[in-house]
């Protein structure tokens, strides 16, 4: 996914961008994404008065653990993009209303959409993903799926300040 910056702007160019793009390298060495399918990229990327502007979404399926039972979850994500790209100037420009503006500086002339497009599914992630909004997690003291059964563990907590006070009051 390269483009030509200078061609895009003086020509004033569009492009419809619609592929598949295997992103399991991201994730080796992660815990907690088991399994990751191909990212859907439909971007339409245009250039205009020396900027070339991204827009679109990207899509992915991702199998992930649970964050409080381990347990396999699928999410589907949809991520928005919107991007503006500007060709990095040596010359020194005086200040002007572009500068609210957001945009990326990109040496040369070629643009590499494909770190951008991780970049983004990278910082869109799901950050504690559920298997259910109702999931007990995982018991403290014995590891025992709370979701599948409950185990016979003690859950009381004594302050150990206190600890010598509650045999007071037994008869």
């Amino acid at each position: 996914m390269q483009f030509r910056m200078q061609e895009m702007m003086s020509k004033g160019l569009k492009a419809t961008v619609q592929e598949k793009l295997d992103v399991s390298g991201l994730f080796k060495g992660r815990a907690d994404v088991i399994a990751a399918g191909p990212l859907h990229v439909s971007l339409e990327v245009a250039g205009y008065e020396g900027f070339v502007t991204v827009s679109g979404e990207l899509s992915i399926d991702l199998e992930m653990a649970c964050s409080r039972c381990l347990e396999p979850t699928k999410e589907h994500t949809v991520i928005p993009i919107f991007e503006k790209f500007k060709p990095a100037s040596e010359e020194t420009k005086p200040a002007s209303s572009d500068e609210d503006e957001e945009y990326v500086e990109v040496e040369g002339d070629k643009l590499d959409l494909r770190p951008y497009l991780e970049e983004a599914l990278l910082v869109f992630m799901p950050f504690a993903p559920l298997c259910s909004k109702d999931c007990k997690g995982l018991c403290q003291t014995c590891g025992e799926n709370l979701n599948e059964r409950t185990c016979g563990c003690k859950h009381e907590r004594i302050d150990p300040r206190f600890e010598a006070l509650k045999d007071l009051f037994k008869e």
